[in-house]
């Protein structure tokens, strides 16, 4: 069939697949629907990985909605989400949040899910970790469904441990600061090997030590509780194994990166991380430790032994929302319940995330890909996140990391730095 110019101009007048359908001509113009999801690269990296499937093709499928990825790093992705979200209307469908990002301020910007939740809930919603499903409550109301997280675990180097006399990882907390200090030597080939390193002394960093007593800096009813006996006690075992060489001089200065080219080349024995970091330390390409470097829960301190049976490590997660101002939202939350079932969540899992969901560590899939799967699943049944989220809590942050390296420094005492630290929060809580 010949397109005249005046039917061009015909179908420019009317600009519809509408008035082209009118006209007897071919709808060439026309597209399938698409949700937009805003997200970081890694999160459409594991939904639509090839080791475990696209958890998002049998939607689409079913749907004929096709799903539009559009990602960046995790500042620049928060700060378009906020930009796109003030706006009388947005393109955002779905959009994936940090858990600390959730403050009250931002929350309003998102739709309250639990009148979702009772049209049509996620599958099994007991199944998902409570601490993250409570992490994404803020004034009561449920803004985002958690979907990618990051646990805390402890990291250890078996050899190194073997030539210091130890046959496995440290049972307590206290038994850790003695390890640390054991370890702290220079190998035979001439490698000095520092006992304990986490990358500075961030608040994170801080409350995962902290947590061996059950600590917090500020409590999730936003009470601080910084100057209390469990994160005076971490900051004391910092500034001890600071002082004896095994805790890095340097250590205000160094990153995740820095830690795992330490744990990778035999320069530090133990450390605290995210559990997925295993994988970095024992890659086969850049370790000389290779599938020696182990990872198992925090230990708590012996005090604690009979109330828990590993630490309330830290957990920080990712989830997702619906804008308030969005245009598909029976179609987002259709996507969220899709890529949060169990059979999603394991095969997100297998594409290398953190699931969120209690049953897939128990799938055979999932321990076959994740060696500490069971150690993993019991860290989360007890994890917390490490602040709740706040207007102020950027400033807070700076607050405790600046107090902390005085402590750890030596420029005051643990108890002091902490006093200060909770005089200076405390305007910031409201």
């Amino acid at each position: 069939m010949t397109v005249t110019r005046r039917d061009t101009l015909r179908i420019g007048v009317f600009g519809s697949t509408a008035a082209m359908a009118a006209s007897g001509l071919p709808v060439w113009a026309q597209t399938p629907p698409k949700l937009s999801v805003f997200a970081h690269r890694v999160h459409q990296t594991v939904a639509t990985g090839t080791q475990g499937g696209d958890i998002t093709k049998a939607w689409t499928e079913r749907t004929k909605t096709a799903v539009e990825w559009v990602t960046f790093d995790t500042g620049p992705l928060w700060e378009r989400v906020l930009r796109e979200t003030s706006l009388r209307e947005t393109s955002v469908d779905v959009a994936f949040l940090l858990n600390t990002q959730m403050t009250p301020r931002a929350a309003a910007l998102f739709d309250s899910l639990d009148p979702w939740m009772s049209k049509a809930s996620i599958e099994d919603p007991a199944d998902v970790f409570p601490g993250l499903m409570s992490g994404f409550r803020v004034g009561g109301q449920l803004v985002a469904v958690p979907f990618r997280h990051a646990s805390s675990g402890m990291h250890y180097n078996e050899e190194i441990l073997a030539e210091r006399g130890f046959s496995g990882p440290p049972k307590t907390v206290e038994d850790l600061v003695e390890m640390a200090k054991k370890c702290t030597y220079t190998r035979a080939n001439g490698t000095p090997v520092v006992g304990f390193v986490v990358p500075g002394v961030s608040y994170p960093n801080v409350i995962d030590l902290a947590r061996a007593w059950d600590g917090e800096f500020i409590t999730p009813d936003m009470k601080i509780a910084a100057a209390e006996r469990p994160m005076v006690n971490a900051l004391t075992v910092l500034r001890e194994l600071f002082l004896v060489g095994a805790f890095p001089r340097n250590f205000a200065a160094i990153q995740n990166e820095d830690v795992a080219t330490w744990m990778q080349n035999g320069r530090a024995a133990l450390n605290y991380a995210s559990m997925g970091r295993t994988q970095i330390y024992n890659d086969p390409a850049k370790s000389q430790f290779a599938g020696k470097i182990k990872t198992v829960p925090m230990p708590v301190s012996r005090e604690l032994l009979g109330k828990y049976e590993v630490a309330p490590a830290k957990v920080e997660f990712w989830g997702m929302g619906i804008p308030k101002n969005a245009k598909n939202k029976d179609a987002a939350w259709d996507l969220i319940r899709t890529m949060v079932s169990k059979e999603s969540t394991v095969m997100a899992a297998i594409n290398g995330n953190g699931p969120v969901r209690a049953s897939s560590y128990a799938d055979p899939r999932v321990k076959a890909k994740l060696p500490y799967a069971e150690d993993e699943k019991k860290v989360l049944l007890v994890a917390r996140a490490p602040m709740p989220a706040f207007d102020q809590s950027a400033r807070a942050a700076d607050f405790f990391k600046e107090e902390a390296e005085a402590a750890v420094l030596g420029m005051k005492t643990p108890q002091k730095a902490m006093d200060d630290l909770t005089a200076r929060v405390k305007p910031l809580l409201g």
